[in-house]
């Protein structure tokens, strides 16, 4: 699988498990003394957020990002749904342009 590949599927699941995190997993502990939904889904999310950095600086140049690109995208991943836009507005479009010159 290709690095930008990889940063479009981490990118969605990385968002997705923030959302369950926040929506789900904090309010299962908080409102519901169920300390084990952040216990599960927590790690779950940290593995993921680090993947996610991990694979913006890995894809940052077959995308060809600037810097001020890169570190948007960097602080997309400390923000719920900003990963969503990422993977749909920075990311898809470049493997979308790969497909249609292939």
């Amino acid at each position: 699988m290709d690095t930008v590949r990889a940063l479009r599927y981490v990118s969605i699941a990385e968002a997705a498990s923030f959302l369950v995190l926040l929506l789900i997993a904090m309010p299962l502990k908080y409102g519901a003394d169920i300390p084990q939904a952040v216990s599960v889904v927590g790690p779950i999310h940290g593995v993921l957020f680090i993947a996610y950095v991990g694979l913006v600086f890995a894809a940052r140049e077959a995308m060809a990002w600037d810097l001020k690109r890169t570190v948007l995208a960097l602080i997309a991943s400390v923000l719920p749904v900003a990963p969503f836009f990422v993977e749909r507005h920075w990311v898809k479009p470049a493997g979308a342009s790969e497909k249609a010159t292939a």
